[in-house]
């Protein structure tokens, strides 16, 4: 399989905490990577420094076999890689649909000088409206296209931030926590959307998520941060036998 993320020896302190340190990641495409630890590890700083909202001190992220490091996230979100956050960054105020519009790369219409000539991006608006309401087909919740976002459930709105990373054309979803707060019946439907998002539309997924007995039947591989160091990776059958996640992680 090929690489499609490479982090290497990646390391971000805040002042005298090291909250990365050297830490080494490589996702291959179509993979379902899980990434855990226990509270103040790193994970959702290495999604930051990944993302392009922190630079790091040190080390080089390569995407896609293009270095990305310390690139603004406008520009990373552009090269196909996309991130949601853990609590969901929605436009409260506009629709679902509206929602996915927004986050599509072809909005010529949106230019001052564009605007006035229809002709010229008309036929783009007609195809980003049948792109978003396939990607509410696919992800069930198409029946809520004019319901404000702000009047979604929790697991409604993980679902609208994935398909917000569809519509951009996302080769890669770093996903922080897309289960926080969901039922476990919506949170095994959001898993078995990502699985299916991965097979049929070949995506690949960097998750953090602490609700490993959910979580872990539907990844593929796992990577253990602790102190801002991996400590392990590996299948996930090995992994959660692994003494050094057994008393990071597990407190055992």
């Amino acid at each position: 399989m090929n690489t499609l993320l490479d982090i290497q020896s990646v390391s971000k302190s805040f002042g005298g905490v090291k909250a990365l340190d050297r830490v080494n990641v490589k996702v291959n495409e179509k993979q379902v990577a899980l990434m855990i630890g226990p509270n103040g590890s790193g994970k959702t700083t290495l999604i930051n420094v990944v993302s392009g909202f922190y630079a790091p001190d040190e080390g080089k992220i390569y995407f896609n076999g293009r270095d990305i490091t310390a690139l603004p996230p406008h520009q990373i979100y552009k090269l196909g890689l996309v991130r949601t956050f853990q609590i969901p960054s929605l436009f409260t105020r506009l629709t679902v649909l509206e929602n996915l519009l927004v986050a599509s790369k072809v909005n010529r219409g949106e230019s001052f000088l564009k605007a006035p000539f229809t002709g010229s991006w008309l036929k783009d608006e007609e195809e980003n409206l049948d792109k978003a309401l396939k990607i509410l087909q696919l992800l069930k919740i198409d029946h809520l296209w004019d319901l404000r976002a702000s009047k979604l459930s929790g697991g409604q709105m993980k679902l609208l931030e994935i398909g917000r990373s569809l519509m951009s054309d996302a080769k890669m979803i770093l996903l922080d926590e897309p289960i926080s707060g969901v039922n476990p019946t919506l949170a095994h439907e959001i898993f078995t959307y990502i699985l299916n998002l991965r097979d049929k539309l070949g995506l690949t997924f960097l998750i953090i998520e602490h609700r490993l007995d959910l979580a872990l039947p539907y990844v593929d591989y796992v990577y253990v941060l602790a102190y801002g160091k991996l400590i392990t990776q590996g299948e996930k059958e090995k992994v959660m036998r692994d003494s050094q996640v057994i008393s990071a992680y597990l407190g055992g």
